[in-house]
């Protein structure tokens, strides 16, 4: 597993962005995005199938993580997906790129998929781990079942200050937990891990991280600058590109769902796909999968 390339730098939006782009200026553009708690890393096998194939690839650190950084002091760490969202916006402008294939899971698929529905002039095609990502924070506090409950201990965990100090204390300690649970038949090394779990030495993951897990349950408030994406988000609509979503079959914390659950937020041509042996990092578990979904969009 190689790593990473030379990182690029730029001001987009709120923050001094630090990502990855290979591949030929010219080429096809697919932005791939990272969950939590993972990092560019994620994408180290990807990246180098979709050059091959001629695609300028783009891999940014979110906010919150690795050499991404916030430009103003006083801007709030949120972690909320209107947020992610934005800042995935402001990177497409900022790197002048008018529309690209959109890639990425848990919370980089979630800003993937607002911008989808949201922008989706922006977006030439939607690759999303467990589909339709868009929180519906209105219905946030309706429990799931028992069995599904279980596998959200660490957002609970995350509302309390006790939570907040666990992180604080030791992120590596919950994250390893979070890796393993997330992704059961996975067997990554020590030096796997810690590669990424560099990305979460940042001054304000914690902060972000925490105000992620409790936003999404109406518990704070958001940033300001956000309210009009969260309230047309809140609307939960619908993602109109040609879409490709995937559930491993041995994620851990999000269970494989039937196409038909998120049938209706997609209007647009969509693909779903069960993924055998894999669990909620699928790209970095299964990346000639993944590789070969961005691909069909690419060239779709």
């Amino acid at each position: 597993m190689g790593d990473a390339p030379t990182l690029h730098r730029l001001r987009a939006g709120v923050l001094d962005v630090a990502f990855v782009d290979v591949g030929p200026r010219d080429g096809p553009p697919v932005v791939l995005l990272h969950g939590f708690p993972y990092d560019i890393h994620a994408y180290a096998e990807v990246w180098p199938l979709l050059v091959a194939r001629g695609c300028r690839v783009i891999v940014p650190y979110l906010r919150g993580y690795g050499e991404t950084h916030f430009l103003s002091p006083s801007t709030p760490r949120s972690g909320e997906q209107a947020a992610l969202g934005a800042d995935l916006l402001a990177l497409l402008d900022a790197l002048a790129i008018p529309k690209a294939v959109l890639a990425g899971y848990d919370w980089g698929g979630r800003a993937a998929c607002v911008v989808a529905a949201l922008w989706p002039q922006r977006c030439t095609g939607l690759v999303s781990l467990n589909s339709y990502n868009i929180q519906n924070i209105a219905r946030a506090l309706e429990p799931e079942s028992a069995e599904r409950e279980h596998r959200l201990w660490y957002q609970y965990f995350f509302h309390s200050e006790r939570g907040r100090a666990a992180l604080t204390r030791d992120r590596r300690d919950v994250c390893r937990l979070l890796w393993t649970q997330w992704s059961p038949t996975w067997r990554f090394d020590e030096i796997t891990f810690e590669r990424s779990a560099r990305a979460f030495d940042h001054p304000d993951f914690v902060d972000v991280v925490i105000q992620s897990y409790r936003h999404r349950f109406g518990l704070v408030a958001g940033d300001p600058a956000y309210a009009g994406i969260e309230q047309q988000l809140a609307a939960q609509p619908a993602i109109s590109v040609p879409s490709i979503t995937f559930d491993g079959i041995d994620d851990g914390v999000r269970p494989p769902a039937e196409a038909s659950a998120h049938a209706a937020h997609f209007t647009g041509p969509r693909s779903h796909r069960l993924v055998p042996g894999a669990g909620h990092n699928l790209p970095q578990e299964a990346p000639h999968v993944f590789a070969d979904a961005v691909l069909e969009l690419v060239h779709h």
